[in-house]
């Protein structure tokens, strides 16, 4: 892996990397239909969605309650991850309060699309001399 000379240099205790769209997008658009199918059941148009449709009628109709405190779960988990990721943040020498905040919110709204790259990173150990 070849790394630019800005990236060595760059303050650890401020790292911050956006989540990769794909990820991002399949998290968001999951959490946006979970919570549309949870709320406004009665609004979608099963015939229109192929095979996800009927699976979803399915779902809404026979098991409700499983569905509702399935979303409140998937949320439930963000809260973890993003409280993780603070810690993480904190354990990996990211001290700057703005950066922190990002990480919290990015993991909060992306789970684990975002948590695994802040996972990954491996700071630079200062030199003790």
């Amino acid at each position: 892996m070849v790394v630019a000379k800005s990236e060595v240099r760059r303050d650890t205790t401020a790292y911050f990397r956006a989540a990769r769209a794909w990820p991002s997008l399949v998290t968001a658009l999951g959490l946006g239909y979970f919570a549309w199918v949870v709320f406004w059941p009665q609004s979608i148009p099963y015939q229109s969605l192929g095979p996800l449709g009927p699976f979803t009628k399915y779902l809404v109709d026979h098991h409700y309650t499983l569905l509702r405190n399935g979303y409140w779960l998937a949320w439930l988990i963000h809260v973890g991850e993003s409280l993780y990721a603070m810690a993480l943040c904190k354990y990996k020498g990211i001290t700057d309060g703005r950066v922190r905040l990002l990480w919290f919110l990015q993991t909060f709204l992306f789970g684990i699309a975002s948590l695994s790259i802040l996972i990954a990173y491996r700071p630079k150990r200062q030199k003790c001399t």
